[in-house]
């Protein structure tokens, strides 16, 4: 089974958004996460209707960050995605009279049930604005002095063979 990595490549776009401070178009947006414009669109139309992005039209538009970064938890933007599944463990139920097979999803289940809990209350509890810090501290350690733009310009995007969900 296939990873689900929209919430990350989400917020690799968002942390983008903020520290870029101007539109971005689909297109590059694609380009930065090796995708395809219509997918890019169409996950950002998600978090549009949840009041995270606008869409500016014209020329100079594109996306743009519309809320603040302090406010937006990782669970609120998990959301925004439509609450995809967390862990993908799953259970047989071929037999459902069987008492082995019901002792074990049992187990599965209140494990499943705690691990995706403990998740949730992680994601709650960290804000995008904890991820722009986390990004500054980080760059600081490795370039100095140096911006994002000046790291784009070094490192521009690869070209798109290969496409991830977003």
């Amino acid at each position: 089974m296939k990873a689900d990595n929209r919430l990350s490549s989400v917020l690799h776009v968002l942390l983008h958004m903020i520290e870029l401070d101007e539109p971005l178009t689909s297109d590059e947006l694609s380009q930065m996460l090796t995708s395809h414009p219509v997918v890019v669109r169409r996950t950002l139309a998600g978090l549009r209707d949840a009041g995270l992005v606008r869409s500016e039209k014209g020329h100079g538009g594109g996306w743009v960050i519309d809320c603040d970064p302090a406010k937006v938890s990782l669970y609120d933007i998990h959301q925004a995605l439509g609450s995809p599944a967390l862990i993908s463990i799953g259970h047989r139920n071929h037999n459902p009279a069987c008492l082995v097979e019901a002792t074990v999803n049992a187990a599965l289940n209140q494990a499943i049930e705690d691990a995706e809990a403990l998740l949730i209350a992680r994601f709650k509890a960290i804000s995008l604005a904890d991820l722009g810090a986390g990004f500054h501290a980080g760059l600081s350690e490795r370039v100095g002095h140096l911006t994002l733009e000046d790291m784009l310009k070094r490192h521009p995007a690869p070209s798109p063979k290969g496409t991830s969900d977003v």
